[in-house]
C-alpha cells in the first residue's frame, strides 16, 4: 500500500483561499479550488483567530520540553514493541521446548 503525500499550500494561496471563500462561500470556494471544505474551513479560523498564516510553509518552532517528550513518547513505544516482541518468542520457545 502506498503512502498518500500530503498537498502543501503557500501562505499566499491560503491567504487567496480564504478571501475567496468569503466572497463566495465556503463550500463554493472548496469546490472551485478543489481541496476540502474542511481544511478551508480551517484556513478561514486560523486568518480570523490573527495567527495568520507561516511564510516559508514551517510550523512554529518547538520548545525543548516538548522535543524532549515526543523523543521520550517515541522511545517508550520502541521499548514496548521490543517488550512484546521478547514475550512472544519467550512463549513460542517454551511451548516447543515441551
Amino acid at each position: 500500500m502506498e503512502r498518500q503525500v500530503r498537498a502543501q499550500y503557500t501562505a499566499d494561496y491560503k491567504a487567496q483561499a480564504v478571501s475567496l471563500a468569503k466572497s463566495l462561500g465556503a463550500a463554493k470556494a472548496a469546490r472551485k479550488l478543489g481541496i476540502s471544505v474542511k481544511t478551508l474551513a480551517n484556513w478561514i479560523r486560523i486568518s480570523r483567530d490573527g495567527a495568520g498564516f507561516a511564510k516559508d510553509g514551517k510550523r512554529r518552532p518547538v520548545s525543548d520540553v516538548e522535543a524532549e517528550n515526543a523523543r521520550l513518547r517515541a522511545e517508550n513505544a520502541q521499548l514496548r514493541m521490543e517488550r512484546d516482541f521478547i514475550k512472544k518468542a519467550a512463549a513460542y520457545f517454551a511451548k516447543e521446548s515441551k
